[in-house]
């Protein structure tokens, strides 16, 4: 009632598709409890969700309302010739990573379709804060869900002024109240009412909220904090990106940010397209925000939903 009514108007005569898949709170919600709850149809897929396969789904089934994250977005978009029509669509819903602003763009400039970017968790069920329809910027993931309540916090527990990064909290009706056999984890998520999502959000003067990174994802370089998914949306704004991931170098002692690049097809990775990139880079972020270093990779590592696992790429370099 509160997300899929409220937020995304959804009734008995829609269809649903959604790429992430039902063992996923975020593919449960999109593919099973929201449109069974309005009396609204799913459409199911057990095969892995390729462009290809999204688009030639699209045309078929003519979803009305399409689930996607970050990664697949790009990888359609990376797609230059698409015989398929996607018209059916009246509205897109991303979630899982922070959706860059030059893909909500680009995607909407292509098929006429906004992307709601909305924040959620697994142990609040689906998404809390989001775009209203009609309302969605780039790089904005909009405003709380009614029935929801969320604080931008430092780490003293007191509420930040707006324009200031925190930690966000949130509290609602389908927060969880603990962790299976996870009491440390119980005892450090689950405080009162409140979830402590484990993201840093920062709040505009217009009451939006803008994600700045996974709080175990930012780090520190020349003093300065660093979030790798500010990097990487200027890294996917240049043609010859379709993704990226950054990380933590440590170099003399000191952190320093490094780039994991995948090249859109028919692009070689060569010394000069990398410095290419650092000049990009730098000529949209701070001096202290470019990387050292960028490896060009075939793939990046991925949960089963799509959202980049940054740890393994921290571990392996």
């Amino acid at each position: 009632e509160l997300y899929a009514r409220a937020v995304l108007d959804l009734s008995s005569s829609e269809r649903c598709f959604s790429a992430s898949k039902l063992f996923h709170a975020y593919g449960l919600g999109n593919a099973l409890a929201f449109p069974l709850w309005v009396g609204a149809s799913t459409v199911l897929s057990p095969d892995r969700p390729t462009p290809d396969l999204v688009y030639r789904t699209i045309e078929e089934a003519k979803p009305t309302v399409f689930f996607g994250v970050p990664t697949l977005y790009a990888a359609m978009l990376a797609q230059k010739e698409v015989p398929h029509d996607l018209s059916s669509l009246r509205l897109c819903v991303s979630a899982g990573e922070p959706l860059p602003g030059e893909l909500f763009t680009r995607w909407k400039s292509r098929f006429g379709t906004e992307i709601l970017d909305g924040i959620g968790s697994t142990e609040v069920l689906h998404i809390y804060v989001s775009p209203r329809r009609g309302h969605a910027k780039p790089d904005s993931t909009g405003v709380p869900v009614d029935g929801y309540e969320v604080k931008i916090i430092d780490e003293g527990g007191s509420e930040v002024p707006r324009g200031q990064t925190g930690d966000l909290i949130v509290r609602g009706p389908s927060t969880a109240t603990m962790y299976f056999n996870r009491r440390e984890q119980t005892r450090s998520k689950m405080r009162g009412e409140w979830f402590f999502s484990g993201d840093k959000f920062r709040q505009t003067e217009d009451g939006e909220y803008h994600y700045v990174g996974r709080s175990d994802d930012m780090f520190k370089a020349g003093a300065e904090w660093v979030s790798p998914t500010d990097v990487e949306a200027v890294l996917v704004s240049h043609q010859a990106v379709l993704e990226a991931a950054v990380t933590p170098l440590r170099e003399g002692g000191l952190m320093r940010p490094q780039a994991h690049v995948v090249l859109t097809e028919g692009r070689e990775g060569t010394s000069q397209l990398a410095e290419e990139l650092r000049q990009h880079v730098r000529s949209r972020c701070a001096g202290y925000m470019v990387p050292k270093e960028i490896h060009f990779v075939r793939e990046l590592p991925k949960t089963a939903t799509g959202k980049i696992q940054r740890y393994l790429l921290r571990e392996g370099s």
